[in-house]
């Protein structure tokens, strides 16, 4: 088994320009393994703290001041990465060594491992077969936390290729709506500035009506079947615009307040009209009851959580008393250590709650969840369309039918 012999950290940047922390780890001598912690703009209230004090320096320092205690480890052990880690930190939170540590400690190992074995790290997280590619879900308009003023209250409307045979055509059907999407923002604006938001989605100026209305005609105009060829998913991102004291979502961008019937009569009519594959926090992250009614209601579509589960197997439990989603966020970074998220994707399958591994809107060119999601037997990839940061994971499932251990896209 591989053992640890090194590690050194260092802080860099992610592609938003912020500091974060990334580390190297070396096993039997040779054997490197690489891992940039993410952030995200959208962040549910009990996910991992990045860093102590909001310090990635801090967080660098502890992890100096405590590296002989990851050397001498199986690389890749997730459970033993993590319990090494919650001695030294035992908060809930990783408050105190800081959860993008805890995420770059635990990919890094896995990751060494996967070279000292030459092995792919997905065969490594998940030794026996079958495995399937993810569907590729990928930001095409973007508004909410991830632009800027002007743009829609709701976060991300996306595309997802149901038609696709293999991921070439995937990413290339992906990448036809995307282009399309900027020649029909553009036939409404002329002045239109192509801006884009932290995800590579373009950014107009248009309220969320317009947005899907945008969406829907660049994917006909590309001579997708929508629905059968190609599906939308909106992610709502609802608790970052949920007035807590007037107890209303307030779509203060389109000068709009919806309370909670209101809000779930609104999102099963988006669900319902434009035939969504996908919809993702249509309610704030306290509100089970609301999820589990519109789960209800959409059968045919991933009703997922990502604030409210934040890749914590306690809340899938929480979620499943309830039957509040039918799909789940996994985001490595929200729960720190690979060893949680993990448990997690277990406790998602044995409540038969579909996985959706994805990205954060402040990310590396690491590609690592590629594997993670192929590791997880998740329906969905999410992580963008354009820009370096995204394509590098797009571009690494293209590597990976190199090794011709996968035949298969998933069904959703």
């Amino acid at each position: 088994m591989p053992i640890i012999t090194s590690i050194r950290g260092r802080i860099v940047f992610n592609s938003r320009g912020s500091k974060t922390v990334e580390v190297d780890i070396i096993t039997d001598g040779k054997f490197m393994g690489r891992a940039c912690a993410p952030s995200g703009a959208s962040v549910g209230k009990l996910e991992a703290q990045s860093f102590p004090q909001n310090k990635p320096e801090e967080a660098l320092r502890t992890l100096n001041d405590n590296i002989n205690k990851f050397v001498g480890l199986e690389a890749e052990n997730r459970q033993q990465v993590y319990e090494v880690l919650k001695s030294i930190d035992k908060t809930d939170n990783y408050s105190k060594v800081g959860g993008s540590v805890a995420y770059a400690v635990s990919i890094a190992a896995v990751e060494s491992a996967a070279n000292a074995l030459d092995v792919p790290l997905f065969q490594l997280l998940k030794p026996n077969k079958p495995y399937k590619f993810p569907r590729p879900l990928g930001n095409v308009l973007g508004g909410g936390a991830h632009a800027g003023p002007g743009t829609p209250d709701v976060q991300e409307i996306l595309v997802c290729p149901l038609g696709a045979k293999n991921i070439m055509e995937a990413l290339e059907m992906n990448f036809k709506v995307h282009f399309e999407t900027r020649k029909v923002i553009e036939s409404l604006d002329k002045r239109f500035t192509y801006g884009k938001g932290d995800e590579g989605a373009w950014a107009p100026n248009v309220n969320n009506d317009q947005a899907l209305e945008i969406v829907e005609k660049a994917i006909r105009n590309c001579g997708f079947t929508l629905g059968k060829d190609m599906a939308m998913g909106i992610d709502f991102a609802s608790s970052s615009f949920w007035n807590v004291g007037k107890k209303v979502y307030d779509y203060v961008r389109q000068g709009v307040t919806r309370d909670a019937s209101q809000q779930i009569e609104f999102a099963n009519k988006l669900a319902h009209d434009y035939d969504l594959v996908y919809v993702e926090d249509p309610v704030h992250e306290g509100d089970f009851e609301s999820m589990a009614i519109l789960t209800k209601k959409n059968p045919q579509t991933l009703v997922t959580g990502d604030d409210m589960l934040v890749t914590n197997a306690n809340k899938i439990r929480e979620s499943a008393k309830y039957t509040a989603c039918s799909g789940a966020i996994l985001k490595v970074n929200q729960a720190g250590s690979l060893h949680e998220a993990m448990t997690f994707a277990e406790e998602c399958e044995n409540n038969n709650i579909k996985i959706i591994t994805s990205h954060r809107s402040g990310e590396s060119n690491d590609s690592h969840i590629s594997h993670i999601a192929i590791a997880t037997n998740s329906k969905m990839l999410k992580s963008g369309v354009l820009g370096g940061e995204r394509v590098a994971k797009l571009n690494e499932l293209l590597r990976i039918t190199e090794y011709n251990l996968i035949t298969e896209m998933q069904d959703l």
